[in-house]
């Protein structure tokens, strides 16, 4: 009975406090866990990569704006780089409130997994593509 018991308590231990990925093994849990972390780690280069030029080289950032702008670069290419640059802020952003969600013990059955799992998909998708037109 007691092992039982422990056995109950550590799956809801796990559950609760690392995510339900690491209690099933489906496909779309295990792959948004391993994006977040990559868009985790994406946006934190990338952060470094362009702030830290910024400090170090001359001229200010209306200058190296009209660079870009006399380059003649199409609205789309524009647009689908700005999509790109967003696109780990906003996934990390909406995966990590997903996460929260799981930390308060709400969304962890299976199917509540993949409901969140795909509304994430979609935030993101809308709200870089939003971003993006600014």
């Amino acid at each position: 009975m007691a092992a039982l018991l422990l056995r109950r308590v550590g799956c809801h231990y796990l559950q609760a406090h690392f995510g339900p990925q690491l209690c099933i093994r489906k496909s779309l849990p295990v792959v948004m866990s391993i994006c977040c972390r990559g868009t985790g780690i994406a946006f934190s280069a990338g952060v470094s990569l362009f702030g830290t030029p910024a400090l170090l080289l001359p001229g200010n950032f209306e200058s190296y704006l009209e660079l870009v702008k006399s380059l003649c670069l199409g609205p789309a290419l524009i647009h689908t780089a700005k999509s790109a640059l967003v696109f780990p802020l906003t996934y990390h952003t909406w995966n990590g409130i997903r996460h929260l969600m799981w930390d308060l013990g709400k969304g962890l059955k299976i199917p509540h997994v993949y409901q969140s799992g795909v509304a994430v998909l979609v935030l993101t998708v809308l709200s870089s593509m939003g971003l993006a037109a600014m």
